[in-house]
């Protein structure tokens, strides 16, 4: 019996709160927590919160109708409940965090800037292609100007819009009303007369950038480059620690610099020696079995459970690159090492559309495996993911409860297993709330 403790659950979850509130030995705390008609969240603590600790569960999952988004707003008002009723400390209980796989994402991965040889004209041209072009002897000062151009001369020649320059053709120091820019034939502009017009419109420049198009370049990002990307992970964070919480504990983070975004603790937890039982309890002959990443991302995810149980390990290397003709990806596979007629273990941490564990195990069967499990930590499994893993290769997928799986357990039947993650949250909070140190639950070997 733990005491002086409150556990508050959310809707995104309910199974997960009560098994954990069962494995403390306290019931949960009562509270409403609803939605108005026209959307708005409500949440009333019906419980006494003050000087307690208060441990909010609820993980980052929008499934039975209600959004992802309405789930993380429910919890930053309930952070915020417990804040106003003087609660000693909050923690936030997620066991999968929101917005996890977009902490930062500004450029394309599309490998490393290509080799250019040098110009026909002998100077040397700089090999990473920035954008705009990295200024150096010889090279365009401006987007606008051409080799061998100083931009200091060509101000020299315009005349200013205050008329304290050189003098323009009306002479008053202004043409048409704006600056004037000078002619480039001995006829004017472009070779043309020009006249004082107003009709004369090729050799004037405003202020407004979009009002002569003809006189700006247009600035072209390079294909791969995102110019305006949002930072979501950092946002989150941001929000949850406005909101009041004091503390963090979720599950295997997709990023783990996630935890670098926040000012108060973060204790990420791992599914790692769940996974490990279910290897050396549910597979035969483990030992001759192989681990598999089904992508580079994961290679130290599954190296780190092939290293401590002694097995053998093959990566899948995953490379998206732009075609010439449009700019969707197309993505080639490609399996470095051997598993012909072995058992595969695809180790990864998350499934939402399934995309990547399907066609990693289709690539595995390929080669000659002989039957291939995929080891999971968090199963979201949205969209068309069912359909796509009942049709795969895969023999059978292991996932964690870390979001509710009883739809998915309907559609998928025996060829899902489910592992309970409720007693390893129930230790982190039990060692965080009377101050012992959780690093027992990080030691696997």
């Amino acid at each position: 019996m733990v005491r002086n403790i409150v556990i508050l659950g959310g809707n995104s979850h309910p199974k997960l709160v009560e098994s954990i509130c069962s494995v403390l030995g306290i019931p949960a705390c009562n509270r409403i927590l609803g939605r108005f008609e026209c959307g708005e969240s409500r949440c009333e603590i019906k419980d006494s919160v003050r000087g307690k600790d208060v441990y909010i569960i609820q993980t980052g999952f929008g499934g039975n109708g209600v959004k992802l988004n309405d789930h993380f707003m429910d919890l930053c008002i309930m952070i915020s409940a417990c804040k106003t009723g003087s609660a000693r400390r909050v923690t936030a209980v997620l066991p999968l965090f929101p917005y996890s796989r977009q902490p930062d994402l500004p450029y394309n991965k599309a490998g490393a800037p290509l080799y250019k040889p040098p110009s026909e004209s002998g100077k040397k041209d700089y090999t990473f292609d920035s954008v705009p072009a990295t200024p150096g002897p010889g090279l365009p000062k401006s987007a606008t100007l051409t080799n061998g151009s100083d931009i200091t001369s060509r101000l020299l020649k315009t005349s200013l819009t205050n008329g304290s320059g050189p003098q323009s053709p009306t002479g008053n120091g202004k043409a048409n009303g704006e600056g004037y820019f000078p002619s480039n034939g001995p006829n004017g502009v472009n070779g043309h007369h020009h006249s004082d017009s107003v009709s004369s419109q090729q050799g004037v420049f405003t202020k407004h950038d979009y009002e002569n198009l003809s006189l700006v370049s247009a600035f072209q990002a390079k294909p791969g480059y995102k110019q305006w990307v949002a930072q979501a992970g950092t946002l989150v964070a941001n929000l949850l620690s406005c909101a009041g919480a004091d503390h963090v504990i979720t599950m295997d983070l997709h990023d783990p610099q996630v935890q670098g975004f926040f000012d108060v603790p973060v204790d990420n937890l791992y599914g790692r020696p769940l996974l490990k039982r279910y290897i050396m309890q549910n597979i035969p002959n483990y030992k001759e079995a192989v681990i598999i990443s089904p992508d580079a991302g994961g290679a130290k995810r599954a190296t780190a459970i092939a290293d401590s149980m002694a097995m053998d390990f093959a990566l899948i290397h995953k490379e998206r690159r732009p075609t010439k003709i449009t700019d969707r990806q197309n993505a080639s596979m490609m399996l470095v090492g051997n598993v012909s007629g072995r058992v595969c273990i695809l180790i990864d941490d998350i499934v939402d559309t399934g995309n990547t564990i399907t066609r990693a195990a289709k690539l595995l069967k390929k080669e000659g495996a002989s039957k291939i499990y995929a080891l999971v930590t968090h199963g979201v499994f949205s969209g068309d993911a069912m359909s796509r893993i009942n049709a795969s290769a895969l023999d059978k997928i292991v996932v964690t409860n870390s979001v509710p799986q009883h739809d998915h357990k309907s559609i998928l039947g025996a060829k899902l297993e489910i592992l309970d993650i409720s007693p390893i949250f129930a230790e982190a909070i039990r060692r965080v709330h009377h101050g012992e140190s959780i690093s027992v639950l990080f030691n696997y070997d």
